[in-house]
């Protein structure tokens, strides 16, 4: 369990120092052995829960991921998400909403990837677009916004009412490391797919994204449905942590392994008959 507390009461972004590593003081090779031992026992738990869904168990998990562009979401996907059974997860990645979807409620298309039971889903982005950039770039009137925050908060109430558990993170980069990394994409050819020249674009109104993700934080962190701010400038650290709130969030739901619904000894014996 990571020593990362859940935005509260006074909590100020600009207080969470990018490059540290709040709950770990070992240095990357430690991290890297952890997350190897981490990912052992959270591929276990997830097989479990998985295998107790088919026996009625309701259990479930959301992983929100939210975070400035490079801040890592795909190395999280990768190397935390990875280390488990494929067939246990739904990976959903958020782009800009089609004509369609802009015609139906903003909560519309994100109901339709919900998690079912036994499964872990992760939100490559997700329903906080819609309060972010939305803010930022005025794609929302003042009133809409502020209703949508109400309307998040009863979402996420009714989703962790279903049995589903809620981890919501954000990976928070600073923007000289965002700058750096940006940088590297352009200096090596096999990372100019990466490279999308409206991020700079989007560097250019790093203020109000900071603002607009202090509201939103502040605004829809709740006891049952928690943000946690995990610092991203060093990678290694971050997967860790995301890692450690995962694994601390299915233990809490305790998965147990169904028990038999046969006489086993008799299959035993029917078995070596056979």
């Amino acid at each position: 369990m990571t020593e990362l507390a859940p935005v509260g009461p006074g909590f100020r972004l600009a207080d969470v120092d990018p490059s540290s590593t709040p709950g770990f003081a070992g240095a990357k090779k430690d991290a890297a052995a952890a997350l190897e031992q981490n990912g052992e026992q959270l591929a276990d738990l997830q097989e479990r829960l998985y295998a107790e869904s088919k026996f009625g168990g309701t259990g479930s998990v959301l992983l929100v991921l939210q975070a400035m562009d490079t801040a890592g979401k795909g190395g999280i996907v990768r190397h935390v998400v990875g280390r488990v059974d494929p067939q246990g997860i739904r990976l959903h990645a958020f782009k800009a909403p089609t004509a369609e979807e802009r015609a139906q409620h903003f909560l519309e298309r994100v109901r339709k990837q919900l998690p079912t039971p036994g499964v872990i889903g992760v939100f490559d982005r997700s329903h906080y677009e819609d309060v972010l950039i939305a803010r930022v770039r005025k794609l929302a009137a003042p009133d809409v916004l502020e209703r949508r925050y109400s309307e998040i908060l009863e979402f996420e109430r009714q989703i962790v009412a279903s049995g589903t558990t809620l981890v919501k993170v954000m990976l928070h980069i600073s923007a000289e490391e965002q700058k750096r990394r940006l940088q590297e994409r352009l200096d090596r050819p096999d990372k100019h797919w990466k490279y999308n020249p409206g991020d700079v674009d989007e560097r250019l109104l790093w203020p109000a994204y900071m603002d607009a993700y202090q509201v939103a934080l502040s605004r829809t962190s709740t006891e049952d449905a928690p943000w946690h701010v995990v610092p991203a400038d060093r990678k290694w650290y971050a997967r860790w942590a995301v890692q450690s709130l995962l694994l601390d969030a299915v233990r809490r739901i305790d998965p147990q392994w169904p028990a038999a619904d046969f006489d086993v000894q008799a299959e035993k014996a029917r078995l070596a008959a056979s």
